[in-house]
């Protein structure tokens, strides 16, 4: 048999596809499921941005775009990025990449080899974690807490820095536990982060759109102090509902620019050219599609909070931001990715075990109420049934 090299047995996954597959399987035996596992808004993309796609295609952008991606989408993340967040980058400094995946894959890689640490958040996008053990890099999970509304603290966070530390990834509003960092903790990260000028910090804000109670999301871009060495991370599948077109961008540091530049060359070439054009009506065209959806996810989170904390042995804090909820379900008497599949199995109620999400998240499970009002009602209502008939776990 041919023999792939080592790092393969450490490279993990996303197994919110695995319970999005099983979920499509049982469906296909004639199961009835709720799926509130996968992170995908249930709303279509936006038809000014869908029309866009298909005019590119009649229009004859049918061949190769540069690497980094065509100059007008470049503009217009530029443009996005100075409307919400009021900070001037140059269009030079933006790639294009097929899904923020992708930025996360080239970051990791430039900084993870054997002998250095890369620092994460946990409970986190488990991406993350595996491409850090991928490269042989030592992982060190920044515990994110539910005392502190699962935002990350600036004081826990730096006192994990060593002469080894070469990455941080922070990702606020957070996936999976709909957290947001306050300004103050972001702040004191940062003013702590001149005590480490060579260490790199990626920042994930792909949910930064969505955020709730009048919460605000704090750019690292803002803050000129470490501009030489961030990078940020954004895209459309959340923000404009276009998870299959694969759309991301990423802003980059001069000095990382090119090293990213060859990365896409030899990993992708390119982003398709409609989805390009697309992305370019998304972000120059009405927003208000935006609006709407985030108005829509905030109903939705109210139902889910209120119908979690009526559960048995179940509390929920209310998330701030993203379309997540991370119930606590410590005192129901079962192991959380047990629970997660009981309840698909038995109750046909499609959610995500804590610990797919890192080692802190024992005792919850994640919810995405990018679901149906009606959907999370009824799963809500199946929740409650299995959880006060099923006799919990014995391991």
């Amino acid at each position: 048999m041919p023999h792939v090299v080592p790092a393969f047995d450490r490279i993990g996954e996303e197994n919110a596809f695995a319970v999005l597959a099983r979920a499509g399987a049982l469906a296909a035996e004639g199961r009835d499921i709720v799926n509130l596992g996968i992170g995908q808004p249930d709303m279509p993309t936006p038809a000014h941005i869908v029309e866009a796609g298909i005019k590119a295609l009649r229009d004859g952008h049918h061949g190769y775009t540069p690497a980094v991606g065509i100059l007008p989408l470049r503009e217009a993340v530029a443009a996005d990025i100075l409307r919400r967040h009021q900070v001037t980058v140059s269009p030079d400094s933006v790639m294009i990449v097929p899904g923020g995946k992708v930025t996360m894959f080239m970051a990791i890689l430039m900084f993870g080899e054997p002998g250095v640490e890369i620092l994460y958040p946990d409970p986190g996008f488990p991406i993350y974690r595996s491409m850090i053990e991928f490269t042989g890099a030592t992982p060190v999970p920044v515990p994110i807490r539910e005392e502190n509304g699962f935002a990350f603290s600036a004081e826990e966070t730096l006192a994990l820095l060593t002469p080894k530390t070469r990455l941080l990834i922070v990702n606020s509003p957070a996936n999976p536990t709909g957290g947001v960092t306050p300004k103050a903790e972001i702040d004191a990260l940062v003013a702590g982060l001149a005590a480490h000028p060579d260490l790199a910090v990626m920042s994930d804000e792909i949910y930064g759109t969505m955020t709730y109670d009048e919460e605000q999301h704090h750019s690292l871009l803002k803050y000129d102090e470490i501009r030489d060495r961030l990078i940020y991370l954004d895209g459309a599948s959340k923000t404009y509902a276009m998870t299959g077109w694969r759309l991301g961008w990423s802003v980059w540091p001069k000095k990382l620019y090119e090293a990213a530049r060859k990365l896409a060359v030899n990993a992708h070439s390119c982003v398709n050219a409609s989805t390009q054009w697309a992305g370019v009506a998304a972000l120059n065209g009405p927003q208000d599609c935006v609006a709407e959806m985030v108005a829509e996810f905030d109903k939705r989170r109210k139902i889910v909070v209120d119908g979690l904390n009526a559960l048995p042995n179940v509390s929920c804090i209310s998330p701030k931001g993203a379309f997540y909820a991370f119930p606590n379900v410590s005192k129901t008497g079962w192991k959380a990715k047990k629970l997660a599949s009981a309840l698909l199995e038995d109750a046909g109620v499609a959610v995500i075990g804590g610990p797919d999400f890192g080692v802190c998240a024992e005792g919850y499970i994640r919810l995405s109420y990018a679901n149906s009002a009606e959907n999370i009602r009824r799963a809500l209502e199946r929740i409650n049934d299995f959880l006060s008939q099923a006799r919990p776990d014995p391991a």
